[in-house]
């Protein structure tokens, strides 16, 4: 199955989402990135037990620090999905992406400094 996804998402592939961090996140969109999203599996069939949990709580508290200083938490959003569903993950990358377009470039992005 070939997936189709706008050029300008950047996946990067971890072992788990268990080793996202908080400052992965913000550091993200510090550097250039307007929106970043989670891919991680179903809850409850995670590899690693909890990893998937812990990112949902990590993922929840960047939302929560980005409302905090006037910067839209849809930036920043987490889904579950198997392996098995590619088709869902294109979906959701072309969703993510249309919704970044509407709030336009993040207010956080140094490289939109004036």
């Amino acid at each position: 199955m070939r997936l189709s996804y706008p050029p300008s998402i950047k996946v990067i592939q971890v072992p788990c989402t268990g080793r996202v961090d908080i400052l992965h996140l913000l550091n993200a969109i510090e550097k250039g990135a307007d929106g970043v999203y989670v891919a991680g599996c179903m809850e409850g069939e995670c590899h690693f037990i909890t990893g998937n949990i812990k990112t949902k709580r990590k993922v929840k508290y960047v939302k929560k620090t980005l409302e905090d200083i006037g910067v839209e938490s849809e930036r920043v959003e987490m889904f579950n999905l198997s392996s098995a569903q590619g088709g869902r993950f294109a979906e959701i990358a072309n969703e993510m992406y249309e919704k970044i377009k509407e709030l336009g470039p993040s207010p956080l992005n140094v490289n939109n400094a004036a």
